[in-house]
């Protein structure tokens, strides 16, 4: 198997400060939390910013001051969200691409998301596709259900994505296709063969999905955008602990872990 590479999504747009007092917010908050992550031994950030108070912000000078700090502190691979928070507009949503990250988010479709919806019209993904290939962004097409993945594929026809594409399954969110091994499996069959994948579980299906990702080939995201207890009632002292538990995981199933070099090898990023 492919070492396997870790990616930590730190903040989210959902939890709040009331949830878990661990949860980062301000940009060095952030950036502190990236450090320690990479420590443990992800390779990948995936990043969403909060404002002053707390809320969830796209403000290009907020990812640009954290960016700046992850940069200069660590070598793993930044990862910007484009899905924002429920609500956000096109043009909020796809500012952190232009300042030219090494990754970015990308949902090919639309899902319901709890009591709300998660909008992304076809347009709407053309436009972020065409800012990825401007701005020199790989692209993690992020896959609630499995129709989203022929969206994808249409992109590729297109000329707005380039294969081999790396996927991130998103299993679990209310709306959305549960997280169950059928169900992985399923969209696995549906993806090109020479693509590499990520599978990332909300709630208490992340250690099940992210345990199902490292027996099957694919690689991994945890974090507390997707699950803020360490187990049943308890939460997380942070987001290294879930990305700790991971690499002794992958030990014991005799499965290396990529570093950030070995990492932007494996989904086709040239090294810093």
């Amino acid at each position: 198997m492919e070492k396997l590479i870790i990616t930590a999504a730190l903040v989210g747009a959902e939890v709040t400060r009331q949830q878990t007092p661990h949860l980062p917010l301000s940009p060095r908050e952030i950036a502190d939390e990236a450090i320690k992550v990479r420590v443990a031994g992800a390779s990948i950030v995936h990043l969403h910013m909060r404002d002053q108070f707390g809320n969830p912000s796209q403000d290009k000078a907020l990812f640009a001051e954290v960016i700046s700090h992850i940069q200069t502190e660590t070598d793993l691979i930044i990862q910007v969200s484009t899905g924002g928070a429920v609500g956000m507009n096109a043009a909020e949503r796809v500012a952190p691409i232009t300042l030219a990250p090494e990754m970015a988010s990308l949902s090919t479709g639309s899902v319901n998301f709890g009591d709300n919806v998660f909008s992304n019209p076809l347009p709407m993904i053309q436009e972020f596709a065409r800012a990825c290939q401007v701005h020199h962004v790989k692209p993690e097409i992020e896959i609630f259900e499995g129709g989203m993945i022929q969206n994808a594929l249409t992109l590729v026809k297109q000329g707005l994505l380039h294969a081999p594409l790396h996927f991130n399954f998103v299993l679990g969110v209310p709306g959305g296709l549960p997280a169950t091994a059928k169900n992985l499996l399923f969209l696995l069959d549906l993806i090109p063969s020479a693509s590499t994948w990520t599978v990332s579980g909300i709630g208490r299906h992340q250690l099940s999905m992210n345990t199902l990702g490292i027996i099957l080939g694919g690689h991994v995201r945890t974090g507390f955008e997707d699950n803020i207890y360490y187990r049943k009632g308890v939460l997380a002292e942070g987001n290294a602990p879930f990305v700790s538990r991971l690499v002794n995981l992958a030990q014991t199933l005799d499965r290396s872990v990529a570093t950030p070099l070995e990492a932007r090898k494996l989904l086709g990023i040239l090294p810093l």
